[in-house]
């Protein structure tokens, strides 16, 4: 009697789904994480991320991840993961001379690429993923194609990866070790303002999620950043608020609360010290 073998499961490079409520938990591929109509929570060791249509996020192979979705409306998913050891080989035939890939045209060990783990907002990669996306959805997209497309983002996503060593250089320390994480530490500080702004949120509490003391912290960051985390939060309080005074018919009161601001009065004045007009002229304007 023959024996029926189970062929394993193919590997599936794009997720794309709708959900108002989801939570998963596990361990994953190298992947790049994009939404729309909404917003998906992350956490990944250390870090807190706040998904959205205005960034990406970035995980290694094998790293350990929760996601949750909680939404009035269905948040739509569209999900990148790589194959093991696509872009370390790609990283390697980038490194390696033409002369040296004609003798060893795939090596048995490929230069390992360790990716901070952060959200970034790259326009290019943002765009490539916006044609694969619709190539995708409009089923335009044959293995060929689709094969060209990771690669062509894994290139991107290597690009990305030397601009961030650049950044890491912008760090005081004389070991390259440390500014590399402290870079990690920093960003971890970053993302958990950005996902929890509308909270009340106190230096020490994002000093604490980035493990650092809150003075480390605070010098740290303005050397990155070059601005200090109040003022980040400011600004990213009152770019939601923007935001929604053009997209909701919430009242100007509701906005301030909703975006983590505790006095309407504070909330008015720092919008008109920033955008040189009043909520309400605002929204009456546009």
């Amino acid at each position: 009697m023959p024996i029926n073998k189970k062929k394993p499961p193919r590997f599936s490079p794009i997720l794309h789904a709708r959900s108002e409520n989801y939570f998963w938990k596990g361990k994953g591929a190298l992947s790049i994480k994009t939404f729309k109509n909404g917003r998906a929570y992350y956490q990944a060791g250390h870090g807190h991320f706040a998904v959205d249509e205005g960034n990406y996020l970035l995980l290694n192979h094998r790293q350990e991840y929760s996601i949750t979705i909680e939404s009035e409306v269905p948040v739509e998913s569209f999900c990148i993961f790589f194959p093991e050891n696509m872009v370390e080989e790609i990283y390697r035939s980038m490194r390696t001379s033409d002369a040296q890939l004609l003798d060893d045209p795939v090596s048995p060990k490929p230069i390992s690429v360790d990716f901070v783990e952060r959200t970034y907002n790259d326009k290019w990669l943002a765009a490539t993923l916006g044609q694969l996306k619709a190539d995708y959805t409009n089923k335009s997209l044959d293995r060929t194609r689709l094969e060209e497309k990771l690669h062509e983002l894994a290139q991107g996503l290597l690009q990305v990866h030397r601009q961030v060593n650049t950044e890491i250089m912008k760090l005081q320390s004389l070991r390259a070790s440390t500014r590399e994480e402290l870079y990690k530490r920093i960003h971890i500080g970053h993302d958990f303002m950005s996902a929890y702004s509308d909270q009340p949120i106190s230096l020490a509490d994002v000093a604490r999620a980035a493990c650092l003391s809150p003075n480390h912290f605070l010098r740290s960051y303005k050397q990155l950043f070059g601005m200090s985390p109040h003022q980040f939060l400011t600004e990213r309080r009152l770019q939601q608020a923007k935001r929604l005074l053009l997209q909701t018919d919430m009242s100007v009161t509701d906005i301030c609360l909703e975006v983590g601001f505790l006095s309407p009065s504070t909330f008015s004045g720092l919008f008109s010290k920033r955008f040189s007009i009043t909520p309400s002229q605002f929204r009456q304007k546009k």
